[in-house]
C-alpha cells in the first residue's frame, strides 16, 4: 500500500501538537498564483497566512515583488527578507504611525505604503510622515460592503482623495477593495456579487480621471480579479496553505493542502471517545466545534468537546485506535492556527527535516 502524501516516516521524532508544512506543496501553490493572475506582477499576495521569512522567499523566488500585510511585524519581516514593494493594509493609528515611519527610515530599499479612509486619519499620519521627513504613498481603502473599516465609493471617497493630494507627508498612488464578504460556493453568483461591490470602485477611478491601482479582493474572489485588467493587483493569502473551508467553499479553485496540524491520542475515554492534544491553543477554535479541523486519516472522527489542551472526539464503534496513534488535521481556517505557532516543521519526501520560524505572529520585531 503506498504511503498517503502527508505520512511522515520519522513521526516518532515529532511532539505533538504541532503544525506541519510541506515545501513542495507550498511551491506548486505558488507556481497556480502565478498561472492563475498571468504574471508575478500582478500578484500582491497577503502575508498574513504564513507570516513566515522562508515562505517570503519562496514567492521572491518565484518572481512575486509586491507583498500585503496587516501588522507592522509582518511588514518588517518582509523588509527583512528584502521584499521591495510592502503594503501595510491598515490605516495607522495611534504609536502605528510612528513604528511605521521608524520601519520605513530602517529599510529604505523597500518602498512602504498604507491605508486611508478618514481625512483626520489622514492628517494625523501624515504629520508624523512629514515630522520624520518622509512622504509616503496611501492607498483609499474602498468599503465594498465588508463594512469593517474603508469609505464608501463616491464623492466623500472622491473628497478624500483631493484631501490627501494636498497634504504634506502622504500621497495617494491607488485605491484597496476587500471584499472578503463575498464568499458564494457557486462560482458565476460570486462573480455577480463581486462585480456589482467593485462598480463604485472602478467609478471613482474614472472620477479621479488619473491612472490608479487597484489592491482588489482576497482569496474567494481571486479567480476573479485575476482576469480582470493589468492595473488591478491581486492579494489573495490563504492560497499558500489553502484549508479544509476554503477549498470546501471554492472547490473550483485548484491549490492543495499544504499545512496540517499533527496531534496523537492522549487518553481513551471510553469504548468510542478518544482525547487528542488538539487543543483551543493548537487550532482555531472561532468556528462552531464541529468545524475547526478535520482527520485525512481519522474522517469518521467527530469533535464533542474542546478546552485549552483537549479534544475529545467520538469514534466509531469497534475502533482500533490506540494511545500514540497520530491524526494529520487540516484546519478550517488556517490563519489563525498558524498564529498559533511558533514555528512550521517542514516535511519534505516523507521526512521531518528542519522548522521555518512564524516570525511574524509576534506584535513586535524590532521596532
Amino acid at each position: 500500500m503506498s504511503q498517503a502524501w502527508y505520512e511522515i516516516e520519522n513521526v516518532d521524532q515529532l511532539d505533538t501538537p504541532a503544525l506541519v508544512v510541506y515545501p513542495e506543496r507550498v511551491r506548486e501553490n505558488i507556481r497556480l498564483a502565478i498561472e492563475m493572475v498571468g504574471s508575478a506582477d500582478r500578484l500582491r499576495p497577503h502575508v498574513k497566512t504564513h507570516k513566515s521569512p522562508a515562505v517570503t522567499r519562496l514567492m521572491l523566488e518565484a518572481g512575486i515583488s509586491r507583498f500585503k500585510c496587516a501588522t507592522i511585524a509582518e511588514a518588517e519581516m518582509l523588509a527583512g527578507e528584502g521584499a521591495p514593494d510592502v503594503l501595510l493594509a491598515y490605516q495607522p493609528i495611534g504609536p502605528k504611525a510612528g513604528r511605521l515611519a521608524t520601519l520605513i527610515k530602517k529599510f529604505p530599499a523597500t518602498s512602504f505604503s498604507c491605508l486611508i479612509d478618514n481625512a483626520d486619519a489622514a492628517a494625523a499620519m501624515a504629520q508624523v510622515f512629514t515630522a520624520t521627513g518622509l512622504d509616503v504613498p496611501v492607498y483609499l481603502d474602498i468599503n465594498v460592503g465588508m463594512d469593517r473599516t474603508g469609505i464608501t465609493a463616491g464623492p466623500a471617497a472622491l473628497e478624500l482623495y483631493r484631501t490627501a493630494q494636498r497634504l504634506e507627508g502622504i500621497t495617494p498612488v491607488g485605491l484597496h477593495a476587500y471584499d472578503g464578504h463575498i464568499r458564494d460556493t457557486d462560482p458565476e453568483l460570486r462573480k455577480q456579487k463581486c462585480d456589482e461591490a467593485f462598480a463604485g470602485v472602478f467609478s471613482l477611478q474614472a472620477a479621479i480621471a488619473k491612472p490608479l491601482t487597484i489592491i482588489a479582493g482576497g482569496s474567494p474572489t481571486f479567480p476573479i480579479h485575476a482576469r480582470r485588467p493589468p492595473q488591478i493587483q491581486c492579494s489573495p493569502g490563504t492560497f499558500v496553505y489553502w484549508d479544509k473551508g476554503y477549498g470546501d467553499q471554492f472547490p473550483e479553485q485548484p491549490f492543495s493542502i499544504a499545512a496540517l496540524v499533527v496531534t496523537r491520542v492522549v487518553s481513551l475515554r471510553s469504548d468510542t471517545r478518544l482525547c487528542l492534544d488538539l487543543g483551543h491553543k493548537s487550532i482555531a477554535p472561532e468556528n462552531d466545534l464541529t468545524r475547526r479541523v478535520f482527520f485525512l486519516n481519522g474522517p469518521e472522527l467527530r469533535a464533542i468537546g474542546q478546552s485549552e489542551e483537549h479534544l475529545v472526539v467520538e469514534a466509531a464503534a469497534g475502533h482500533h485506535y490506540a494511545i500514540g496513534d497520530i491524526f494529520y488535521g487540516v484546519p478550517f481556517h488556517v490563519c489563525p492556527t498558524v498564529a498559533l505557532y511558533e514555528r512550521a516543521m517542514i516535511i519534505e519526501a516523507g521526512q521531518l527535516t528542519g522548522d521555518w520560524k512564524n516570525t511574524a505572529r509576534d506584535r513586535r520585531l524590532t521596532v
